[in-house]
C-alpha cells in the first residue's frame, strides 16, 4: 500500500493530508450531530412539561446544563419573557441567528476538501502525464519502461487518491448541510412553542 501510495508522487502529501483532515471532520460532526439531537430530545420534552407548571426557574437550569444552540435559544426566551411579544420574537429570532454557526462549523472546510482534493488528482494526472510524454520524447518511441511506468503510475494513482478523498467528503458535507437545514427548522418550531408557552397562549402544545 505505502509502494503505491509512494508512487503517487510529491502530490500525494497534500491529497492525504486532506484526507485526514475530512476524516477527523467527517467523525466531529457526526459526534456531535449525534449527540445534540440526544440532548434536544430530552431537553425539550422536560422543558414544555416544567413551563406547564410554571417552573421558569428549572427550565432554565435544564437549558444551562444541556448547553446545545437550541437550548441557549429557550433559554434566551425564557429569560426574556417579560417583554412585549414583537420584542420577545426579535430577541430569539436574534439568538437563533448566533447559534447556526455553531452547526455549520466545519461544514464549509469540508466542502472545500471536497473540491480541493479533486483538483489536486487532477493536477497529478497532469503532471503525471507531462513526465510519460517527457520519457517519450527523450527516449524515442517507447522510451524507458520503467521510467514511462512511474509517470503514468503517478498519473493514475494521484487521480484515484483524489477522488477516494472527493467522493466521501462530497456526500457528507452535503449530509451535514441538510442537518443543519433540519435543526433550523427544528429550533424555529420549539423557539416558536416556548414564546406562545411563556407568553400564555397554549396551554398544551
Amino acid at each position: 500500500m505505502f509502494g503505491i501510495l509512494k508512487s503517487g508522487g510529491i502530490i500525494m502529501i497534500p491529497i492525504i493530508l486532506c484526507g485526514i483532515i475530512a476524516t477527523y471532520i467527517i467523525i466531529e460532526r457526526c459526534i456531535y450531530f449525534y449527540t445534540t439531537k440526544k440532548k434536544d430530545k430530552i431537553l425539550i420534552n422536560n422543558v414544555l412539561s416544567l413551563l406547564n407548571k410554571g417552573d421558569f426557574d428549572a427550565c432554565i437550569r435544564m437549558c444551562r446544563e444541556s448547553e446545545t444552540p437550541t437550548s441557549n435559544v429557550i433559554l434566551k426566551a425564557i429569560q426574556s419573557r417579560d417583554l412585549e411579544e414583537r420584542d420577545l420574537r426579535e430577541i430569539v429570532e436574534t439568538q437563533m441567528d448566533l447559534e447556526v454557526p455553531t452547526y455549520e462549523h466545519l461544514i464549509t472546510t469540508l466542502g472545500t476538501i471536497a473540491n480541493i482534493s479533486t483538483l489536486l488528482g487532477l493536477l497529478g494526472t497532469v503532471t503525471g502525464n507531462i513526465k510519460a510524454f517527457g520519457v517519450l520524447g527523450a527516449g524515442g518511441t517507447m522510451g524507458d519502461p520503467a521510467l514511462l511506468a512511474g509517470a503514468i503510475a503517478e498519473a493514475l494513482v494521484t487521480t484515484v487518491a483524489g477522488l477516494c478523498v472527493s467522493i466521501p467528503s462530497l456526500i457528507f458535507n452535503n449530509f451535514f448541510i441538510s442537518q443543519v437545514n433540519h435543526k433550523i427548522i427544528e429550533m424555529q418550531t420549539i423557539a416558536t412553542q416556548i414564546i406562545f408557552k411563556v407568553l400564555g397562549k397554549s396551554k398544551s402544545l
